[in-house]
């Protein structure tokens, strides 16, 4: 199958660099909504069989124009939401984001490693949601999701990342990674779109967003 990981679009959290991650968490910026707006069009060439959310309010409101365009209804999962940041959340101080990718970064060597969960737990809540799709979706399948937690499992779970994606590999507000496989026969990432997909005019440069940004 062919599983597109689109991150949402921008959040007042994103704008002032602010880690949210607690459910269901704020809406889209104005810019935000013009990001998804964006999508449909961008996304015109691909043959898409299912559209994913999370149960943040900024993954349905992103795929919102998406689904109106293709006539297709969302459907929510329980375990693709943003990793928890735990007692840092809310927090967009430097010493803060380091904590919160520093121990993203760490799960490679050890899983157990928290913030506000452990990598143990964020790779099998992702996996388990992963696989449902896979069992229900031989074709295309578009997966509204966000930004630390498509970076990190899109770098374990395909066979030609590793983790020093996730760290020099940004995503920006709607960008995406795109895999092809299945959770038996393994992925591969055949694409890593870093901008938003309707282009860099859609780009917030000002913003500090450090789940989006190279570490």
């Amino acid at each position: 199958m062919r599983l597109l990981l689109i991150r949402h679009g921008e959040t007042p959290d994103n704008v002032v660099g602010a880690l949210g991650t607690v459910i269901p968490g704020p809406g889209l910026t104005p810019l935000g909504e013009r990001q998804a707006a964006a999508i449909p069009a961008a996304l015109e060439r691909e043959s898409i069989d299912a559209i994913y959310v999370s149960r943040m309010i900024r993954t349905h409101r992103t795929a919102a124009p998406l689904a109106a365009a293709l006539g297709i209804e969302t459907i929510e999962l329980d375990g693709v939401h943003e990793i928890s940041a735990g007692h840092l959340e809310g927090r967009s101080d430097m010493e803060a984001v380091y904590a919160y990718m520093g121990t993203l970064l760490s799960w490679w060597s050890d899983p157990e490693a928290r913030i506000g969960e452990s990598g143990t737990e964020f790779f099998d809540r992702y996996d388990a949601d992963v696989a449902r799709i896979a069992a229900e979706h031989d074709g295309t399948v578009a997966l509204f999701s966000h930004g630390a937690a498509i970076r990190a499992w899109s770098a374990r779970a395909a066979w030609n990342l590793d983790e020093g994606n996730t760290r020099t590999r940004g995503l920006a507000n709607t960008g995406m990674v795109a895999l092809e496989g299945s959770p038996d026969d393994g992925w591969e990432a055949v694409s890593w779109h870093e901008d938003p997909l309707g282009g860099t005019r859609l780009e917030d440069e000002a913003a500090a967003d450090p789940t989006g940004e190279e570490f």
